[in-house]
């Protein structure tokens, strides 16, 4: 079978397209022919080296740990019903909390039954592959949210798989969002998707533009995609006195926290993506049935903002890495 190799660590250009053996199932294991798979921005980090003490890769190795496709082969113990099912899933080796986003770039990957999803009518592949791992994390992070009518949320790196998710729920529970994200191109798709306000974070003084979007209150919730240096700003700014903070995201670099003490001390709730989704895999399906039947009944647009071949996984890495993609990103199998 074809699939991506990181054959070392380094920028795009090492990702190759190579023959490699076919993966066997193992027990409790099935095997996927995989349609499309998920890049993330995670993947682009780690191929450059970074994060290898968390995440212990070493080259070389697939890149990949979301998956859409059809069950191909079952191991011992698996159910012989799922051959032939349209399924996404996290990769074998994927989870939250020391696993491995690897093995998915690949025409063949291996999965853990007990993490499949079977797709249901009225969700693409695509779509579905695109929720893996978004359409938990926004479903966590919205739940833990508590969005009340009339809120002021703010979200940012608005424009990402994610954000986009968070726009749509935060505005169906009555808030007034605000979307943070960088160029005119995500900022009209930001306000396409129900955002009151869409304000560009590459610009100075664009928290100073927040607290006017909000009449000076500040905003009551900030959703923060982005972390590092655009997070902290964000954090800063978050309503005192009962405003809340969720971090789930590192779009800028790392996870915001350099200002998490004073917002605390300010009486802001500051939560991290560990306390979102720690949760086991019942959770997990049930917040996965949850997002597939918005898709499904058209209450949730799932935004893929660009494709490619298999043997492009270069471009989706500079894409990614060049902030030009919107939504999500997938590679296209077969």
């Amino acid at each position: 079978m074809q699939a991506v190799l990181v054959k070392e660590f380094g920028a795009p250009d090492v990702l190759e397209l190579q023959e490699v053996p076919a993966p066997e199932p193992g027990p409790g294991q099935v095997l996927v022919q995989v349609a499309a798979a998920d890049v993330m921005f995670l993947d682009t980090r780690l191929r450059s080296g970074w994060g290898t003490d968390f995440f212990p890769v070493r080259p070389p190795y697939i890149p990949g740990g979301a998956i859409g496709g059809t069950v191909r082969a079952v191991g011992p113990g698996v159910d012989n019903a799922w051959l032939g099912r349209r399924v996404a899933t996290r990769t074998a080796t994927s989870g939250t909390g020391g696993g491995l986003p690897v093995g998915g770039y690949a025409e063949q990957a291996l999965a853990v039954a007990e993490t499949l999803t079977e797709i249901p009518d009225g969700v693409s592949l695509d779509q579905a592959t695109a929720l893996v791992h978004d359409g938990h994390t926004a479903l966590a992070v919205f739940d833990r949210a508590a969005v009340r009518p009339g809120d002021f949320v703010l979200i940012t790196a608005a424009a990402g798989g994610l954000g986009t998710l968070l726009i749509q729920l935060a505005r169906q529970a009555g808030a007034q969002v605000i979307a943070a994200a960088r160029g005119e191109t995500k900022l009209a798709l930001t306000e396409r998707l129900g955002a009151h306000t869409a304000i560009d974070y590459s610009e100075p003084g664009w928290t100073d533009r927040v607290l006017a979007a909000t009449g000076g209150q500040a905003p009551h919730l900030v959703l923060d995609g982005a972390g590092g240096h655009l997070g902290d700003a964000a954090l800063a700014v978050a309503a005192g006195g009962g405003g809340r903070f969720i971090g789930y995201g590192a779009a800028a670099g790392e996870f915001a926290g350099a200002a998490a003490e004073d917002a605390r001390q300010r009486g802001v709730e500051v939560v991290g993506l560990h306390d979102l989704t720690n949760t086991g895999d019942d959770y997990r399906a049930a917040y996965a049935a949850r997002i597939l039947d918005a898709v499904a009944t058209g209450a949730i647009e799932v935004v893929i903002g660009q494709t490619y071949p298999l043997a492009e996984a270069a471009r989706s890495h500079a894409a990614i890495q060049a902030r030009t993609a919107l939504g999500r990103t997938l590679l296209r199998i077969g």
